[in-house]
């Protein structure tokens, strides 16, 4: 590999150069398969931390375990309609398309399909090719879509279930801290800060909102998702990200209010913001604190 300007080149620049509509179609490709592992994902690790949670609920309290022989994890049973069970084809399991094909309906019973399937698997191709165009053929795109792929489970997981599973946050804020040990996004002092000050900052936000009103904010999974922020993107960039996170929150609940679809007691997870921040802010917080710094001093 060779070194260019902090960076690492990890796909061949010349065939982006010469025949970048390939190059762009291959990186098209990888972000859709992923996204169709990620898509089973978000459907399947709520099942099995529920199942867990159950057995070692039962297990403490000596109770008889739960009478399911059934096996059920990421790669068993093989991908099925969840509505008549029938086994998908292999056409019908073709990232993107095999939704498109079946026209959003199982071809067995014509139960609909979660559009979720089909938009994760979209949300994670472009985040490849937005990693791509935005990084270049580097590891600093490879991390930032490895990022963009996990933010996108944790958002649909959260939106789903309300939950933000640590089996993802609590890797990712590790690898945060590993790929700025040789500061691909930040200095290591500043994504140590970051993770530390992040979880800080939201476990006195949740407290200080406890004792004044007897209601959680927020879940402690916000924390940890805050701190696998800070831990990518360095502590300078932690108030860019709550700014948008919360603007994006208040407006989005603000629209639900008063459309009626959201009453002003009903919970609403707040890891999607934050997710959706994250990831902006990877690719654009450190122009925008530059612009209003500048801003700030004349």
């Amino acid at each position: 590999m060779t070194a260019m300007s902090g960076k690492q080149i990890i796909m061949n620049p010349t065939s982006f150069a010469s025949d970048p509509a390939t190059a762009y179609l291959l990186v098209a490709i990888m972000g859709a398969v992923i996204g169709s592992f990620l898509s089973m994902l978000v459907y399947r690790l709520p099942i099995i931390l529920k199942r867990q949670w159950d057995r070692d609920c039962r297990e403490a309290l000596a109770l008889a375990p739960p009478e399911t022989a059934e096996t059920f994890n990421i790669a068993w049973p093989a991908s099925h309609c969840p509505q008549c069970r029938a086994p998908l084809k292999l056409r019908d399991n073709i990232p993107l398309f095999g939704f498109l094909l079946l026209g959003g309906r199982c071809r067995h019973c014509r139960a609909p399909i979660p559009r979720q399937y089909f938009l994760i698997e979209a949300l994670t191709t472009l985040a490849a090719i937005a990693a791509v165009m935005h990084f270049g053929p580097t590891t600093r795109a490879a991390g930032a879509f490895l990022l963009g792929a996990a933010l996108i489970a944790l958002t649909f997981i959260d939106m789903r279930e309300q939950i933000l599973p640590d089996v993802i946050t609590l890797p990712f804020l590790w690898l945060g801290l590993l790929v700025n040990r040789g500061g691909l996004y930040a200095s290591l002092d500043s994504a140590v800060l970051g993770a530390i000050g992040a979880y800080l900052f939201l476990w006195v936000v949740f407290h200080a909102f406890r004792l004044a009103t007897g209601k959680e904010g927020m879940g402690q999974g916000d924390f940890k998702l805050f701190a696998l922020g800070g831990a990518w993107l360095g502590w300078q960039l932690l108030p860019l990200v709550l700014l948008f996170a919360s603007l994006a929150g208040a407006l989005y609940g603000g629209a639900l209010i008063l459309t009626r679809r959201l009453t002003r007691s009903t919970p609403m997870p707040f890891g999607p913001f934050l997710c959706a921040a994250i990831w902006l802010a990877l690719f654009y917080g450190r122009p925008l604190m530059t612009l209003y710094l500048r801003g700030a001093h004349g």
